[in-house]
């Protein structure tokens, strides 16, 4: 299997290189490296490290359309866009340095696992818009706020001890955030080596904000849309859906590669990844990618009854999988599309992320409102953000990854399509809450912790969504391939 794996990294890092000289022309030119690809990740893959055949061509599928899209933002992006495209997004995206491999290899030497891959940072929390259900419970202003000082330390860490050159900026609204003369844009030029994701709510995206981000280059929009102009206003606010069209117009004149940021409800999950919904982004105003999040109840407004039900969700997985590999396009849905990732990714798993809010909390998920260790209080004890992912609760979340599906023989692993630690295994999640003594985040998540009844709607929801969901896993994933994998492992 190492020889296999030195072919695959001399393979990616060979045909990196040459990027740059079939960028003109990468629609002839990367179906047959895809074709290579395939042989190398599906039918050689590794079935314990990537997981059974059908996940293994899962995870090609979405690596290859995020190469495209990538490939897409190249040419249509600004000079700086193009540089960070080839020289950082998809380098990092596709191979190790040299350099990020030391830092990997002695972080693993020193803490026996290897480093999460990124995370995600809300320095502010307020925001211009009152969106319904909103998972921050962001506030116009009077929240408090992480200073430029806090900032820059985590992501000199991150990258220095761990290699990571991804980072997701959260919010509130991002671009509300300011420390002095740094702002979210200016944060990025001074880190050319990471590259960002930043979700926000498009408002803020005039024609000189649209061009500044042209200018860096290492920053790419998620803005959110909660389907057209009439599900958008409903949630966000009227008026918001024709600003975020204009935000959409001036980041495709300056060269500016954008996505969607979706919230799946009742009321517009099947619309979220219909035909007309995915034309209308992707053809037609240029969106590279779309992610999707189901809704989760927590935050301001909880209401398990407004999850997208058991039912709809084995609908959309159908849906979703047609986008992916017959539409081949940048989508992911963060809970049916486990199998993208080897299953959840909170905790710091390797390979997974962290979250981290403007109060400084530092949380297993974005979606998981509880906390033991705060970046201010860590820093006056002497110690590092790495030090705050050996908490009893960041430990709990990887043991129960490990035991249920991460890197566990094909026939072992756990359902990956319902692979989410607080909201398809609820019970899992509650109870190592309540033994850590994990504090709550906000006011709603420790109404939440004791209520017997959103307990047992929780484990409800679980125990449905099991019925529907296991026997799509056992037939289309475990059975899938067996006797190839375990001749594979044997």
């Amino acid at each position: 299997m190492k020889t296999n794996e030195k072919k695959i990294s001399n393979f990616l890092a060979k045909n990196v290189a040459n990027l740059a000289s079939i960028t003109k022309a990468w629609k002839v030119a990367l179906p047959p490296l895809e074709k290579v690809a395939y042989k190398f990740f599906v039918d050689n893959g590794d079935p314990v490290k990537v997981g059974p055949r059908r996940q293994r061509e899962d995870k090609f599928y979405i690596a290859s359309n995020i190469v495209r899209a990538a490939l897409k933002a190249y040419d249509n992006g600004s000079p700086a866009v193009r540089d960070r495209m080839i020289n950082l997004f998809i380098k990092g995206f596709l191979t190790k340095s040299n350099r990020r491999k030391e830092k990997m290899k002695k972080f693993e030497e020193e803490y026996g696992t290897m480093p999460p891959s990124f995370l995600t940072i809300s320095p502010g929390g307020n925001c211009n818009l009152r969106c319904k259900d909103c998972y921050a419970a962001s506030v116009s202003k009077g929240l408090p706020s992480l200073s430029f000082e806090d900032v820059e330390r985590i992501l000199k860490e991150k990258f220095e001890k761990w290699g990571s050159w991804f980072t997701v900026i959260s919010g509130g609204e991002p671009f509300l955030w300011r420390d002095g003369d740094v702002d979210i844009i200016e944060l990025a030029r001074l880190h050319p080596e990471q590259y960002f994701l930043v979700y926000t709510n498009g408002t803020l995206i005039d024609k000189d904000k649209a061009k500044k981000l042209a200018e860096v280059g290492n920053i790419t929009p998620a803005i959110s849309v909660e389907g057209f102009e009439k599900e958008t206003d409903e949630r966000r606010g009227k008026g918001t859906y024709k600003r975020i069209l204009s935000a959409f117009e001036n980041l495709r004149n300056a060269g500016v590669p954008f996505g969607i940021s979706v919230t799946a409800t009742p009321e517009n999950a099947e619309l979220l990844i219909s035909k007309e919904m995915i034309k209308f982004y992707f053809d037609e105003q240029g969106a590279l990618y779309e992610w999707l999040f189901q809704y989760m109840p927590i935050g301001r407004g909880v209401d398990v009854d407004h999850q997208v039900s058991p039912l709809v969700r084995a609908k959309m997985w159908e849906r979703e999988q047609e986008i992916v590999r017959k539409e081949r396009l940048f989508f992911a849905d963060f809970w049916n599309g486990g199998t993208f990732s080897s299953g959840c990714i909170a905790g710091a798993r390797p390979g997974g992320y962290l979250y981290i809010d403007w109060n400084g909390n530092i949380y297993p998920c974005v979606f998981v409102p509880f906390w033991k260790d705060n970046i201010h209080e860590i820093n006056k004890q002497g110690k590092t953000l790495t030090d705050a992912l050996y908490s009893d609760l960041f430990k709990g979340v990887r043991d129960w990854q490990l035991s249920y599906n991460y890197m566990c023989p094909p026939n072992t692993r756990g359902n990956e399509i319902r692979p989410c630690f607080i909201r398809d295994h609820h019970k899992v999640a509650h109870d190592l809450f309540v033994k850590t003594k994990a504090k709550p985040g906000y006011p709603s998540a420790a109404l939440c912790l004791r209520d017997p009844d959103y307990y047992n709607r929780m484990i409800r929801y679980d125990e449905k969504l099991a019925e529907l969901l296991d026997p799509i896993w056992e037939e289309q994933y475990l059975e899938s391939g067996k006797k190839e994998d375990k001749k594979r492992i044997s």
